[in-house]
Parts: structure tokens; sequence; C-alpha cells
């Protein structure tokens, strides 16, 4: 493994922002850049003042920054430009510093898009949920050509604008929907708390389907992912998400893809100490 240079003042900084850190980011990011030998380092940051975050990545040169909720759509006034990636759904999930100029990505929705590549889009869905990470799984599956499908969200007026904005269809409630071949949850549901051990389907539509995607990445397994793996079903993990979206991150960062084996080792270094 290459030994990686002690900080010093030449070490690049990377970092998140999120109304609540966790640990994956920065496990992974810096795990990588141990078994690189690269000269970064990257901490998560949480903050009540946005504004000033961002103009301090721009002040003091830091190479990039995760966004996450709730700041996804409001950091964009504060931007030099969008990739298409973000420019697509009108949300950020990355900045990169290019010499003080700041260009805001979304890898969230390259990774959705990659993971989803290889199935009909001639599938029909239900999306549940209807926050940013399902804005950005609505727009990958809307680019990838998926048209017959439905957003579920209990918010009427934000599952519904959701649901124009993409040409899908809308409504509240999950009911037993047999048609749905694509399953895709990005809601809590399954994650913690009261909805720890709920379904965020019921399983007569686990059953009819033929994949099912969870974004949820803590637990790995959710009742959702078990119940799809016990009926057979292909499921797509929270933690492959956000694997992909993070590596896509870290070749942003530093210009150094890593092989598959080290992403692997990474990320399984990420989720065992997070």
């Amino acid at each position: 493994m290459p030994n990686k240079p002690l900080i010093n003042r030449d070490t690049r900084l990377c970092m998140s922002l999120a109304a609540r850190p966790g640990n994956f980011g920065t496990r992974f990011h810096n795990r990588l850049y141990e078994t690189l030998g690269l000269d970064f380092v990257y901490k998560a940051f949480s903050t009540q003042d946005l504004e000033g975050a961002v103009r301090g990545i721009r002040a003091l040169d830091i190479r990039g920054c995760a966004i996450s909720m709730p700041f996804k759509e409001a950091v964009i006034r504060m931007l030099d430009g969008l990739a298409p990636s973000a420019a697509a759904i009108d949300s950020v999930n990355t900045i990169v510093n290019e010499d003080g100029v700041l260009t805001g990505h979304n890898t969230d929705y390259a990774a959705v898009a990659r993971l989803i590549a290889d199935i009909d889009p001639a599938t029909r869905f239900v999306l549940r949920g209807s926050g940013g990470m399902a804005k950005a799984v609505a727009a990958a599956l809307r680019d990838a050509g998926f048209r017959d499908g439905t957003v579920v969200a209990r918010n009427a007026d934000v599952g519904q604008a959701l649901a124009a904005l993409y040409g899908f269809g809308w409504r509240a409630d999950v009911d037993q929907d047999a048609g749905a071949g694509l399953l895709l949850n990005v809601t809590p549901i399954g994650m913690t708390g009261s909805d720890a051990d709920a379904l965020a389907f019921p399983e007569a539509m686990i059953a009819a389907s033929d994949v099912v995607v969870d974004v949820v990445q803590y637990p790995p397994e959710t009742p959702l992912l078990r119940a799809a793996r016990a009926a057979g079903k292909r499921v797509i993990t929270g933690a492959e998400v956000a694997t992909l979206q993070a590596l896509d991150q870290f070749v942003l960062y530093t210009g150094v893809t890593p092989d598959a084996e080290q992403v692997a080792e990474a990320a399984a270094f990420a989720r065992a100490n997070g």
C-alpha cells in the first residue's frame, strides 16, 4: 500500500455539508486516499450558515464538497455553474472547486442511472418518496426512457409536483399494484425508529415485481430487501448507490480512478467502521 503523505501545507481538503453528517463518506474517501497514497484529507461538517460555508469553500480553496439534505437545492444560487447531472434535476450533491470556480454536480443521479441501465425501460414502476433523492431517481428513470410509472407520496402538493415534472402518475398511498415490475423505495421506511421493521411495499407487490430498489443505506439489509431476496427478486441496494455516488465524487475531486477491488475494500471499511 502506498504511503500517504503526512498532512502538510499542500494537503488538499475535501468535505461534506449535511444537517446530520454520517461517517460513510469520510471513511470511504480517507480510506482511498490512504490506499492510493494521495495527499488529501476529508472531513464532514454541519452548518447553520450555508452561504458562509460555501464562501469558505471558495476562500480556503477547498477542493470538493459533498452536499446532503437539506442543502441540495438551496446551494445552487451560490455556485458558478451546474454540470449536466445537476442541471437535469436542479439539485446538487457535489461541489467541485476549480481555482475558485464552483460547479455543482449530482452523483446520486449518475449512480442511479448506472444501476438501472440494464432494466427494460418498458417496465412499469412504482417509486415511493418525494424528497431530493426521489427527484434524482425520477430523473434517472425518465432519462433512461421509462414512461409508465407512479410516484407515491403522502404530501399531495410535493408528490404531484414531482410526478408532473417528469411525466409520471401520482397517488398518495401504496396499494396492491401487481402490475409494477420495478419497485423503488426512496423513503426512510425500514431505516430506524418506528419504521425500522416496516415494509415500504406490500408483500403482494414484491411478489409480482422483478426488481426491487431500496436507497436506504443503513441498515444494509432493510426489511424490503430481505423480503425481495426471499422472493427471489433482483435487488439494488442503498449501499450500492452510496458507493457509486461516493466513487464518482472521489474521481471528480482527485482525478484518480481506483480499481474495483480498491473501491470494494474502501466501501466495506466505511460500512464496518461507520
